[in-house]
């Protein structure tokens, strides 16, 4: 199979999108993975742009890679300079990389009007900068900007820039498309013209401002591009930069090119997720490939369809970029979704034990609950039909005081009596709130027959009010996650009144918690 280099310019690039920062250990940690997954090229930063670059290179020339080279990105030097007495140039030495890679310009609109300098004067600084990089043991990657626009504005000019790089001794020219306006049909085209006038290796770095950034990228590949620059998850500039997670799987898994070590690909779910983590923003759980949605199946004609024949409704095997297929259990459901659901969870019912439980998920949501993240909550319903289950305890009464008093502030108490195992238990607990004291009662009746129930914490706790025009009168849906030493999960509750809402989900969580500990 024909290998394609892929360059990941998420530690740069990448952190030039809203929201996307990274600090000098944060570009440590991802790079590492980076190199794990088998990335050819790693771009570190602008060493001459900001202390935290700096300081990755520093570090990162002391450590060892095993698969990707480190590779510094700069700019052509100064106009009407030389590259020998240039700060810029001389910060991409020092960054002591095995690659440099410096951009220049392509368009002449920029040249004119941004370098504000002459066509003859661009392609003396972008050929000098090249050797002198060159020169100095570099090797050196060599990034058109704006390269499709420069090429509808002046084609042969454009060209001539690329020339320029090659008589430097750029290893790889790599045409960007840094606006992101060009449409595949364009790259497709303009790169066949190219490749009649110039035997050189050639990249592709694409934007996505047109949503077209993953298949432009692919094109050029078909056109014969050695080389892919872009981020982990699509992050970047305006719109984002190509998603090398979607490139590097449908390289592999449609279009028989290798990108990465054999058995890596299965490493991309994960690759995605630790991205977002360490970036600390919430993954995009819709990316293909690697979203938690993008094998999950909602309707019940799919998932009927996918019960007979996994390939009915997937265009690859989930495990192959390490991700996992999902059911997904509404209003939508058929009896599928709840047969797959209890195979999951290893609960043993039968075809039409799930009809009752299918017909009260469809009138629940009706009400304002929503079981698609409150996976916990269907898993107990159908618990409660199987043969023999016995809950480990029963409600008969539960009371909340909210109060404000003087010199105390506002004060919540909950009463909650419960039956377990044939005892009736009646306890109460001060709170910081309604739902904070309940949760206290109700551990404090079952912590003496189930200890484990010590481990169980609420991690998140949400409110959503479904039907805004009703005022305080509205429908409240509650959705609470929990967590253990091991496990995550969730659980929903919904009604006008917010407190037996939250009570819901809360004994659902709490139950949910014990079967999974037993």
């Amino acid at each position: 199979m024909q290998q394609i280099q892929i360059y990941d310019t998420t530690l740069r690039d990448g952190t030039q999108s809203e929201g996307f920062n990274l600090s000098a250990n944060d570009k440590v940690r991802v790079a590492q993975k980076l190199d794990e997954l088998g990335v050819a090229f790693i771009e570190g930063g602008w060493p001459g742009s900001n202390p935290k670059d700096v300081e990755f290179f520093e570090r990162a020339r002391d450590m060892q890679w095993k698969h990707a080279l480190i590779t510094a990105f700069g700019s052509t030097c100064r106009v009407k300079g030389g590259p020998e007495d240039d700060a810029n140039i001389k910060a991409l030495l020092d960054s002591k990389t095995p690659v440099c890679t410096i951009f220049g310009k392509t368009w002449t609109l920029h040249v004119k009007e941004v370098l504000l300098t002459t066509n003859d004067d661009n392609l003396r600084i972008i050929e000098q900068s090249v050797a002198y990089l060159k020169a100095n043991g570099k090797r050196v990657i060599y990034d058109a900007e704006h390269f499709f626009d420069g090429y509808k504005a002046d084609s042969a000019y454009a060209l001539e820039t690329l020339k320029a790089a090659v008589r430097g001794g750029a290893e790889t020219v790599v045409l960007c498309d840094t606006n992101g306006g060009t449409l595949p049909w364009e790259v497709e085209s303009i790169v066949r013209d190219l490749k009649l006038v110039l035997a050189h290796p050639f990249g592709i770095h694409t934007h996505n401002d047109g949503d077209c950034a993953v298949i432009n990228s692919l094109m050029a590949v078909r056109e014969g591009a050695i080389q892919v620059q872009g981020t982990i998850n699509g992050v970047g500039e305006r719109c984002g930069n190509a998603n090398l997670i979607s490139i590097m799987a449908d390289l592999e898994l449609k279009m028989g090119y290798q990108c990465l070590p054999a058995g890596k690909l299965e490493h991309l779910y994960d690759l995605s997720h630790f991205v977002a983590e360490v970036a600390n923003i919430t993954p995009d759980e819709h990316l293909p490939f690697v979203g938690k949605s993008a094998f999950a199946h909602k309707g019940g004609v799919h998932v009927a369809a996918m019960r007979r024949s996994a390939q009915s409704y997937q265009h690859v095997e989930p495990e192959k970029v390490g991700n996992k297929m999902r059911v997904v259990v509404s209003d939508l459901s058929g009896r599928g979704n709840l047969l797959s659901k209890a195979e999951e969870h290893g609960v043993e019912v039968e075809g039409t034990e799930v009809v009752p439980i299918l017909n009260e998920i469809k009138e629940l949501e009706s009400r304002g609950f929503s079981f698609e993240a409150a996976e916990a909550s269907v898993t107990i319903m159908l618990k409660r039909q199987e043969y023999g289950y016995k809950p480990p305890f029963e409600l008969i009464d539960f009371f909340v005081n909210v109060e404000h008093r003087q010199g105390r502030g506002i004060f919540a108490e909950a009463m909650v009596k419960v039956r377990v195992q044939g005892e009736v238990l009646h306890t109460a607990a001060e709170g910081n709130g309604p739902v904070n004291a309940l949760d206290l009662a109700l551990r404090k009746a079952l912590v003496g027959y189930y200890p484990q129930i010590a481990n169980f914490h609420l991690s998140d706790y949400k409110v959503r009010i479904l039907d805004s025009d009703h005022g305080t009168e509205a429908i409240t849906r509650v959705l609470i996650d929990t967590r253990n030493t091991t496990s995550r999960w969730s659980t929903v509750g919904a009604g006008t009144n917010i407190i037996e809402a939250s009570w819901r989900a809360l004994a659902d969580s709490v139950e949910y918690g014990l079967m999974v500990a037993h």
